[in-house]
């Protein structure tokens, strides 16, 4: 339930944001240069610093890094302003009424029991919204790979086409790996056509990629947490091969593997 005076000094921390943002505009050299062309790369940073944030569970820095992003919604709204295209309070009235519209369960007489099929009713709403002609139209092109495979995929589900069971997903990464491993076998001495191959083990992530949602695993998550894990061993291993007088180029990979086995234990 809402409190009503909580509601209020957030209101009035929003409106002082608002107030600020009009200032530094109008007064302060470097936002007076600020495009929505230049803010663009400076948004996708700050997303990714968020990310961070997120994966290392660090609640004070997920509101630091918040906070960086809704000042860019406020730039964002505030040059829409000037275009006199939009300003912050239609960018906030088009959400209201989108997430009304896409939540007729809750506003509206649709049924929907449970999280899939809350999910199912939103891709079909946006479908029709957004004049798609394909489910997958709303995919970003620009994407990473790896995280676009996982819209595919959620927005395949979501009109009905995907796997029952998860042991049938299980299974085609079996059949993927199997394949890969006997057509590019890296032990042979056969050269290995790179186009196939690339093929191939495309089709194997996305099988790997296809699992892990059928187990609750976020891809995404899951690989830049062992990204982390190895910059954290090999700068340990580094550190280590310093302290004894040596370099990496120096060391054999016994050495290497022993410090880095005592930076598993350190974890």
């Amino acid at each position: 339930m809402n409190n009503p005076e909580k509601r209020k000094e957030q209101l009035a921390a929003f409106d002082k944001l608002l107030t600020i943002m009009d200032e530094l505009r109008e007064k302060c050299p470097w936002d007076r240069k600020q495009t929505i062309e230049s803010l663009r790369h400076l948004t996708i940073e700050e997303t990714f610093e968020l990310s961070d944030a997120i994966l290392n569970n660090d609640l004070e820095e997920i509101s630091k890094e918040l906070g960086d992003i809704l000042l860019h919604i406020v730039f964002y709204a505030r040059l829409g302003d000037e275009k006199n295209a939009f300003d912050i309070g239609k960018v906030i009235e088009q959400l209201n009424e989108k997430l009304i519209r896409r939540h007729p369960h809750i506003y509206g007489d649709t049924a929907a029991d449970d999280e899939e099929a809350v999910k199912q009713n939103w891709e079909k709403i946006k479908l029709k919204e957004k004049g798609n002609t394909s489910v997958l139209g709303g995919v970003p092109r620009s994407l990473p790979a790896l995280i676009k495979a996982m819209r595919i995929q959620e927005k395949a589900r979501g009109v009905g086409f995907d796997w029952e069971e998860k042991q049938q997903v299980w299974g085609k990464v079996e059949e993927e790996m199997a394949e890969f491993r006997e057509n590019f076998d890296a032990t042979d001495e056969v050269p290995v056509n790179k186009e196939e191959a690339t093929k191939e083990f495309g089709d194997l992530l996305f099988s790997l990629i296809n699992y892990s949602r059928f187990i609750g695993v976020n891809p995404e998550e899951a690989l830049e947490k062992t990204n982390k894990k190895f910059i954290y061993r090999f700068q340990y291993l580094e550190s280590a091969a310093k302290a004894s007088g040596k370099t990496l180029a120096e060391m054999s990979l016994q050495e290497m593997n022993a410090y880095w086995e005592a930076a598993k234990k350190k974890e």
